[in-house]
């Protein structure tokens, strides 16, 4: 019986393969300039803090310039401020509290707590105590405004003042009235302070600063001592 037969395989030649090196060096400034270009994209994408030229400070995750406006992104939205209103953009890992000064005038720690606490300048908040009523906690004008910061008995119903002539309570209201208007006006100060004294709903109207001279009065006083007067401070601008 004759043996299967069986193909004969002849031995493969082993090949030799090239190993591919891959440049390290140039992955890592690849992944730095990356790390540049997605900066540059995307600025703000982790929280940080715009600092307004009215002293605001406004906690952003995210900002985007659109031609003379600027855009920033927050927890409940977005807001579009003119781009000469923005001061500067704090980072939130390399921004150290600093303490607000006191200011040398009646109620400074007061105004200090609400200026912390709403992202108020004090500065602005001893303004508007300063011309509303001279920093008398008593004052009431004839058309029922009442404390330092002068509300109206539905503004101090509004934000829960029990007592309105108590400096602490008025003042802290008055400053997170003072953070909404500024909110509402994109960080406008002049119409900020003309819905202050004359209400919004005349600013809306008008569009502008009400022509109403008393409240015009009213915008450049307040303006001037913020500018003049109180702004001399380190802080100024420098909130929490």
């Amino acid at each position: 019986m004759k043996a299967a037969w069986r193909p004969r395989l002849k031995p493969m030649r082993a090949e030799k393969h090239s190993v591919m090196r891959f440049p390290w060096a140039a992955a890592k400034r690849a992944a730095v300039v990356a790390a540049i270009v997605c900066a540059t994209l995307a600025p703000g994408a982790r929280a940080d803090y715009a600092v307004l030229q009215s002293g605001q400070r406004l906690h952003i995750t995210g900002y985007e310039t659109i031609g003379e406006t600027i855009r920033l992104t927050m927890a409940g939205g977005t807001l579009e401020i003119p781009a000469a209103s923005l001061l500067r953009i704090d980072p939130e890992d390399t921004f150290l509290p600093v303490k607000v000064k006191l200011l040398d005038v009646p109620f400074s720690d007061f105004i200090a707590a609400s200026s912390l606490t709403h992202g108020v300048a004090a500065e602005l908040v001893a303004s508007v105590i300063s011309v509303e009523s001279n920093f008398n906690p008593n004052a009431v004008s004839v058309k029922s405004a009442r404390g330092l910061m002068q509300l109206m008995p539905r503004t101090a119903a509004h934000f829960g003042v029990k007592n309105v002539f108590d400096p602490k309570q008025n003042i802290d209201a008055g400053t997170h009235y003072l953070k909404e208007l500024l909110l509402r006006y994109n960080g406008d100060l002049s119409l900020t302070l003309a819905a202050y004294n004359a209400g919004p709903d005349r600013v809306e109207r008008f569009r502008s600063v009400p022509p109403y001279r008393e409240t015009r009065d009213y915008v450049r006083r307040v303006t001037d001592k913020f500018n003049k007067t109180f702004k001399s401070s380190d802080h100024a601008l420098s909130l929490q």
